[in-house]
């Protein structure tokens, strides 16, 4: 399995003459067991790459580029062949609140029963059958077959959407925010099933999130996405120990690391986000960069590779600098 991200560009009309630039330019590919991890500031376009990709966008959204799964591309299948064969079989997502994603008007189980009966040969008792087996998988007690979303507390809700994503056996996962609004234990429950049903199954994840020490424990490569664009893509593991691009070393920079212990002072990344509803010259990071020269300001960088990962700077790898010296 390959799923391969091309260039994709999306843009929310506001009217006829305006419109939100949410992503740019995002390409990526990921691998049977990979998982990438997608980190930003809030209104980056992590949620928008999801969405995209699942097909699930607003009508006053129009998308460019190309997803490929396995060499299909899926943007451009007929709806109804995408929600056939795709959806929820080979790809699925478990969405960032999870009260929208039941009927409030139905019972749990008879919603999840409802899409297997429509993606597989299943009868009902076999659907049902799934259904219960995935309960006992992820810690629920029978009695929530019968119950309505808002009769689950949160942390409940959220490990039904979890059923939901898996009942099909899907090849890739996308898990947007899981974690949004709950309590410390039930984030930690939430973060053991995703690890356990997902990643140990060799599922492919992306895990999109504003929590850098969750991406570090579940993702074997992260990309940092700003303004739309991706800054770095690379090995986990390389890009958390040496960031180089200057917004994921602010990023990396901001949360605490116990590796500094009480010492280490945390940074955070003065100014605000672009208007994206306004054309960008040069980088969209550059009037927040503390080493931006005046080439940052007139010329896009493109993604190139350094060091073993892609960075989009025209600094990095030309000034000696410009990389985790940059951090204080």
């Amino acid at each position: 399995m390959t799923l391969q991200v091309n260039d994709l560009e999306v843009k929310y009309y506001l009217d006829d003459n305006t419109y939100v630039r949410a992503v740019s330019g995002v390409s990526f590919s990921l691998e049977k067991g990979e998982a990438l991890g997608i980190i930003g500031e809030t209104g980056s376009g992590k949620t928008t790459i999801a969405s995209a990709i699942m097909r699930v966008l607003p009508e006053n959204a129009e998308v460019r580029g190309s997803v490929l799964l396995d060499g299909k591309d899926i943007l451009s299948m007929d709806k109804e062949e995408f929600r056939r064969s795709i959806r929820w079989k080979r790809i699925s997502i478990i969405p960032q609140y999870s009260m929208n994603s039941f009927n409030p008007i139905k019972r749990v189980g008879d919603q999840l029963v409802q899409i297997i009966l429509e993606h597989t040969e299943m009868d009902v008792h076999q659907a049902f059958e799934k259904v219960m087996k995935l309960f006992e998988q992820v810690g629920l007690p029978p009695e929530t077959f019968r119950k309505y979303p808002d009769e689950l507390s949160g942390g409940q809700r959220q490990r039904a959407v979890i059923v939901s994503a898996l009942l099909l056996n899907p090849e890739v996962v996308i898990a947007d925010e899981p974690t949004t609004a709950l309590d410390v234990i039930n984030q930690a429950r939430v973060i053991s099933l995703i690890r356990r049903e997902i990643l140990n199954s060799s599922r492919s994840l992306i895990y999109i999130t504003h929590d850098i020490a969750l991406v570090a424990n579940l993702s074997t490569k992260v990309a940092t996405l700003y303004a739309g664009k991706i800054m770095e893509l690379g090995d986990v593991r390389k890009i958390f120990k040496e960031p180089l691009h200057p917004y994921t070393i602010g990023l990396l920079s901001s949360v605490p690391d116990i590796r500094y212990g009480r010492v280490r002072k945390l940074n955070y990344i003065p100014g605000d986000p672009p208007d994206l509803t306004k054309e960008i010259k040069g980088c969209p990071f550059a009037p927040r960069c503390k080493i931006a020269e005046s080439i940052c300001f007139t010329k896009e960088p493109e993604l190139r590779l350094v060091d073993g990962r892609l960075v989009s700077c025209h600094l990095v790898g030309e000034r000696k600098d410009v990389g985790t010296t940059n951090k204080s």
